[in-house]
């Protein structure tokens, strides 16, 4: 059966040095939870302090309501699955899979019962008398997986258990894992620096930064309805065009933009100070030669990527600023070509000095 996880103002101290800033968050019975962010940002920290491999040093966490801060990691129904393996290269992958068990002191059928389970929710039956030298990559990190099926956990924790395969098998894993969620039901919190990960694999996304939680929420809210610019420059690849921009001094309703050299009228007047300096963002994928609704003028081509199904366009606006579009399809552009760029007003986001979004 699935578990509830709620954090409130959770806080890590090493010494005074400050980790984690009060953290408040609520991880609903079977919810698919991905931690987001750049390295250093506190995710892995907060995913240990969720499995009980590292003490609280304020506030208050909950497992189904009842407050956990002082349950040893053992006894909190909690499986975790680490970026290293770490299987017992002498073992099968029978025993690796049983070994657990055995230490617990269950009976020899039922740890045959669970074995089975697991290696049949994982295909990987016919490695069970292999040892871990024999198995490749992504066959290891199956079995890292499957100690953690045997324990019929409430809660499967993950942190970056994908980092250490190669960019094909992390797709196809990626694919298991959702495929596992789904078979199981169970709560899953999965830590990654990788935003494709989080994007499509979690029900919900926690991007962290420096300790603190910057947006909360399902993955499509945050690619269109970024909290803030960090956010918005995260969530999305290729990532967000950051332009310069300011309210336009001669318009005095205030609903006029200077971007890039152009002038660019909006539907209601800014609620920015006349001389903050604020930022424009636009998706690549939103920009478009062809879509005139809004025009920053003719931008000039760097770099040309053929992807295929895709072209990408690295350019620069008519002031020098770079910017990036994502085109469907092949497209005849060469370096030094100029070309117009347009855009959908409701397609685009503005941010304060303070990376706020307006």
């Amino acid at each position: 059966m699935a578990s509830s996880i709620t954090l409130e103002k959770i806080v890590k101290r090493y010494g005074s040095l400050p980790i984690i800033h009060g953290i408040d968050l609520q991880i609903e019975p079977g919810e698919f939870t991905v931690f987001v962010g750049p390295s250093g940002c506190g995710k892995s920290t907060l995913l240990r302090m969720i499995a009980g491999l590292e003490e609280i040093t304020g506030g208050t966490l909950r497992i189904d309501g009842e407050q956990v801060n002082e349950v040893a990691a053992s006894k909190r129904g909690i499986a975790m699955v680490f970026q290293s393996y770490a299987l017992y290269p002498h073992m099968t992958v029978y025993k690796n899979l049983a070994f657990g068990l055995e230490t617990a002191g269950y009976k020899k059928p039922a740890i045959e019962e669970r074995v089975k389970k697991a290696a049949n929710i994982l295909q990987i039956g016919p490695l069970l008398q292999r040892k871990p030298k024999a198995l490749s990559g992504g066959q290891r990190q199956r079995v890292a997986i499957g100690r953690a099926i045997v324990r019929e956990p409430k809660i499967f924790l993950f942190d970056e258990p994908l980092s250490n395969l190669d960019a094909e098998l992390r797709v196809q894993m990626r694919v298991e894992i959702a495929k596992l969620h789904q078979q199981l039901g169970s709560t899953m919190i999965y830590v990654t620096h990788d935003q494709v990960e989080a994007m499509t694999m979690a029900d919900k996304i926690v991007v962290l930064r420096d300790g603190r939680v910057m947006q909360a929420g399902k993955p499509l809210d945050l690619y269109n309805n970024p909290a803030n610019q960090f956010v918005a420059g995260f969530i999305g690849s290729p990532k967000m065009n950051f332009l310069a921009a300011r309210i336009s001094p001669e318009d005095p309703s205030r609903r006029t933009l200077e971007i890039a050299g152009s002038r660019i009228a909006l539907a209601k007047p800014v609620e920015a100070n006349d001389d903050e300096p604020l930022t424009f963002g636009v998706r690549p994928e939103h920009l478009n030669p062809r879509t005139q609704a809004a025009s920053l003028g003719d931008a000039s081509v760097q770099l040309v990527e053929h992807l295929g199904g895709s072209t990408v366009v690295y350019a620069n606006t008519p002031d020098r600023q770079p910017v990036t579009m994502l085109l469907e399809g092949q497209r005849q552009i060469r370096i030094g070509d100029a070309i117009p760029f347009g855009f959908e007003l409701a397609q685009t986001h503005l941010f304060g000095a303070d990376g706020r979004r307006i």
